[in-house]
């Protein structure tokens, strides 16, 4: 399907959704369905609504941890771009420091030739009063810049010693960011897979109705919060790099969710997001939780399309509002970029990255 026309069927399906959730809508509430079980997991669920908790919790995990990985990575980049720049002072502070000793062996040599006479010595040697009080001053001139000399190899070599210190410091956090890294991996990865055993040992009828059970929940949230009346405060328009940034991440559905990347072809939440604002000409942190403690905060009741919601307390998801209540954001693994309910989760915040 081309994607003016996944997006048109987005918008109508979320337009829908915003209608029926209006205050006095009625929705079914289903019986607890009982799953065949989990065999050989621990706190083995036993009805269709724990399996999908228990799902859901596994990919919360997993979502802190690529938070952690990805932070990780950044950092790991900036250290790495600081640790060239440092080498690459330590390289010119090295070549600085053989120049100003060979000035200052050339000045020695000088000083040598001219058999290295005290300013007495050559008055009692000179006939010539006043040629000796020109060369006196030379002299003294000469003194003055190597006194200057020797303080410049004195700070290039100081300052030597500090890029040294950085470099090895910094070295020092890429190999910590590494092991976090790692770690952050590792955590992923089985909580990832915890989640797809859980679902492969599902019926097709019981994969099917879990999907229920999550529309159902996500349906009941956005409802919540729109039986608040936010949607009446809220009216503001686009910036002009709002657009662009809104443009960006809903060009994007239909593409799938992978941890830790950011484009073009698949992405996690924050990687679709600061893509988006990228492609918008505004560079913002690539974490979600980054994206909360650094951005500027503006109230729902203020937000407009391109603004970033946080959710969950960790702020550990994120999805960009398109106005209308809906939000387009990558959910997680096994799903692709979609729009849904601005309220479908507890929601954290409201950031401007243009603020």
């Amino acid at each position: 399907m081309p994607k003016k026309r996944r997006l048109a069927a987005a918008i109508t399906l979320v337009c829908a959704l915003t209608v029926l959730a209006a205050p006095g809508t009625a929705f079914a509430d289903p019986a607890p369905t009982p799953s065949t079980g989990t065999p050989g997991l621990p706190g083995q669920p036993r009805t269709l609504d724990e399996v999908g908790k228990q799902i859901d919790e596994l990919y919360r995990q997993a979502a802190v941890a690529t938070d952690a990985y990805n932070l990780a990575e950044e950092q790991t980049k900036e250290q790495s771009a600081q640790i060239v720049r440092l080498a690459q002072q330590i390289v010119q502070g090295q070549e600085k420091i053989k120049r100003l000793k060979d000035r200052a062996g050339a000045t020695a040599r000088m000083q040598y030739r001219n058999g290295g006479l005290p300013p007495g010595a050559q008055l009692l040697l000179s006939g010539d009063p006043d040629s000796f009080l020109d060369g006196a001053n030379r002299l003294r001139q000469g003194q003055q810049a190597a006194q200057g000399l020797l303080a410049e190899l004195n700070r290039t070599q100081a300052d030597l010693a500090a890029y040294s210190k950085d470099a090895t410091a910094q070295w020092k956090n890429l190999e910590a960011n590494r092991v976090k890294k790692e770690a952050a991996k590792k955590d992923i990865t089985e909580k990832i897979a915890a989640a797809e055993k859980i679902q492969s040992q599902l019926k097709e009828q019981e994969r099917q109705r879990l999907a229920e059970l999550e529309q159902k929940r996500e349906f009941d949230s956005q409802t919540a919060w729109l039986s608040t009346g936010v949607l009446k405060d809220i009216s503001s328009s686009a910036s002009e790099q709002g657009k662009k940034a809104v443009k960006f991440a809903t060009d994007q559905i239909g593409k799938a969710y992978v941890w830790g990347a950011a484009g073009p072809e698949t992405f996690d939440c924050s990687g679709l997001t600061s893509q988006a604002w990228l492609a918008a000409g505004r560079p913002i942190p690539r974490t979600s939780q980054e994206q909360w403690a650094q951005l500027p905060h503006v109230a729902i009741k203020d937000m407009r399309p391109g603004d970033l919601i946080i959710y969950f307390a960790d702020a550990t998801h994120v999805g960009m509002y398109i106005g209308d209540g809906a939000i387009v954001h990558s959910p997680r693994p096994g799903r692709t970029v979609t729009i849904t309910g601005a309220g479908s989760m507890p929601i954290l915040g409201v950031v401007r990255p243009d603020n």
